[in-house]
């Protein structure tokens, strides 16, 4: 082989699933591997829109594809595809006269387009959806979401009532608070043996906003806080798909983009 030749990869070579793969996008996206944090931000901003992950739809797809990669050893479980970590992951709402229009991008390309024939909120002027920040009471409802089958161990209480602090500013914990109910549950749970038996996330986490004293917007800083609390009490050092602390994180990435 001539020396300066790019070494081309074997057949038996694992290959990473990249976003040209599986969507009509072009340029550098389309060569970029799909990454569990970029799954993550998408499946974030499906379920503060819809109220949940779309069957088939763009985030359905990309954890399909970021769980192959990650399973393959091709990308971290902590690792966003540096033009979604820096362009955004989005959902964005239009109101046309009779319908609605819901497009999802990553990097500023479409990836997935849905038209709804009611409209379900008031445009404004310029006919685009308010787009507001998204809170940690709904980065927390949209676990109970997207991970509320499982049932809550230590690591999730640690990591709701690290979510908790964050949104209301005081240490305190409430009693009949989320932290309270989550520790409880988390206790009950490890000693309890069958797991339909077992507290869930979602019987804790649904209606968080609403059971919040008081709620914030989600930023990075909160994001790390609640991430740090999972870890620490997680023996397998890793933060879940769509668990708390994924939820926060992803829901601060896209306060990010849409401050930008």
């Amino acid at each position: 082989m001539s020396q300066g030749q790019p070494r081309r990869p074997r057949e038996d070579e694992a290959q990473p699933i990249k976003y040209g793969d599986v969507f009509s996008v072009s340029g550098q996206l389309a060569d970029k591997p799909i990454a569990p944090q970029d799954a993550n931000m998408m499946q974030t901003a499906e379920t503060m829109i819809f109220g949940q992950t779309q069957k088939g739809g763009p985030a359905a797809v990309m954890q399909s594809a970021a769980s192959r990669n990650e399973k393959a050893g091709l990308v971290r479980h902590d690792q966003a595809t540096d033009v979604a970590g820096s362009e955004g992951v989005t959902v964005t709402e239009t109101d046309v006269p009779g319908s609605r229009i819901i497009t999802e991008s990553v990097g500023g390309q479409v990836v997935g387009q849905h038209v709804q024939p009611t409209p379900v909120a008031q445009a404004t002027a310029a006919g685009f959806m308010q787009q507001n920040s998204i809170t940690i009471g709904e980065a927390l409802e949209a676990s109970a979401q997207t991970a509320g089958d499982r049932p809550i161990d230590q690591s999730d209480a640690a990591a709701i009532q690290a979510a908790e602090v964050r949104a209301t500013g005081s240490n305190v914990i409430s009693p009949g608070g989320l932290a309270a109910m989550a520790q409880s549950a988390a206790a009950y749970n490890a000693g309890t043996e069958r797991e339909q038996d077992k507290i869930k996330l979602t019987d804790v986490l649904s209606g968080a906003t609403a059971k919040l004293p008081a709620d914030k917007a989600a930023t990075r800083q909160d994001a790390e806080g609640v991430v740090s609390s999972e870890l620490r009490n997680n023996p397998g050092m890793g933060t879940r798909p769509g668990g708390v602390a994924a939820s926060v994180m992803a829901a601060a990435r896209l306060n990010e983009n849409i401050n930008m």
